[in-house]
């Protein structure tokens, strides 16, 4: 057995001018949302309920006596759901710094283990809530204000196509034609894989290179808890900032309709199964708030890492954190 005394990664894998850097730019954090009226706010990492997403992968904990899911309690991967009830409680303008968690999420821009910075304030919509991102990235990145770039046009602008009305066989075929290898695990009736494929191999590049870009108005299918507005075809109100291609921050305009919170989490839950993954619990108390009355509202949620890595211009968030997963 290897003598671990002697091991030297005891040593955080990030510079103490990174650490410098880092606890910087969340002083920042706080005094953008203080002079904003925003309150700060924790709520729990362990919890009864989780987020229902085909791709989010929660870990799983026993539970403590009086838990009300007996024998499961899960690690959060946003404090969303917590964050949602204060909102339906009364709060309305309120920020979180926290620890979140994501099975199976490890490498240049993720870890399991990872510091987000998430925000609410009823009353907004759309755009008020992409204007108060791109705020927050002026003041954390000193890169400008963010461009606006609706998700049609950067497929459109790239791609040459319309995302909102292509069908899978024309997708299928423009990933051929541009030399694009599809994973073996995409389905070939997997509509969002094969936009996301081409999202990320042929329009994230060109993302926030010059200046930030905020990619708005996605497709209905992939609104995961946004809002979707009524058009032809409808889209989700939900948009994502982009700074050198890398994403930092996914916002909704808040959906607050508990039977189609009920309808999207066994939809999730029906693609789980088919991908051979755990199912989540679907019942939670964010139902239970929503149908009390969940005022209109927008969140957003920041990748507090990848911000700093930005903005340090590391290659990776593990120069950014005292002690990633491979050191933890």
């Amino acid at each position: 057995m290897a003598d671990l005394t002697k091991r030297d990664d005891f040593r955080p894998a990030a510079s103490w001018k990174n650490l410098c850097l880092r606890a910087e730019l969340l002083r920042r954090v706080r005094e953008f949302f203080h002079e904003r009226n925003f309150l700060e706010v924790e709520t729990p990492i362990l919890s009864a309920d989780t987020v229902v997403d085909r791709h989010l992968d929660p870990f799983c904990v026993a539970a403590t006596d009086g838990a009300r899911n007996a024998g499961r309690l899960w690690l959060q991967t946003s404090p969303e759901f917590a964050m949602k009830r204060l909102l339906a409680a009364g709060a309305e303008a309120i920020y979180q710094v926290t620890r979140a968690f994501r099975r199976g999420e490890f490498g240049r821009l993720h870890n399991p283990e990872f510091t987000m910075v998430e925000w609410y304030r009823t009353g907004d919509g759309l755009h008020e809530g992409m204007q108060l991102l791109s705020d927050l990235g002026e003041v954390l990145l000193e890169r400008g204000p963010a461009e606006r770039v609706g998700y049609r046009e950067a497929f459109e602008r790239h791609v040459g196509l319309d995302p909102h009305t292509v069908d899978t066989g024309e997708l299928m075929a423009r990933v051929q034609g541009l030399g694009i290898r599809p994973p073996a695990t995409l389905e070939a009736d997997d509509r969002d894989g094969w936009l996301d494929l081409l999202l990320v191999e042929r329009i994230e590049p060109h993302l926030g290179v010059s200046r930030p870009v905020i990619l708005y108005d996605y497709p209905a299918s992939q609104a995961a808890l946004a809002h979707v507005r009524s058009e032809d075809p409808p889209v989700a109100e939900r948009f994502e900032l982009y700074v050198s291609g890398i994403e930092l921050a996914n916002g909704y305009h808040e959906l607050i309709d508990p039977a189609e919170l009920r309808i999207r989490n066994a939809q999730n839950n029906a693609l789980r199964r088919t991908d051979g993954k755990q199912l989540l619990p679907e019942e939670s108390r964010l139902l239970a708030a929503m149908q009390s009355g969940m005022p209109s509202s927008v969140g957003v949620a920041l990748g507090f890492d990848r911000l700093v890595m930005l903005v340090a211009g590391a290659k990776t968030i593990a120069e950014v954190m005292a002690f990633p997963l491979d050191r933890a």
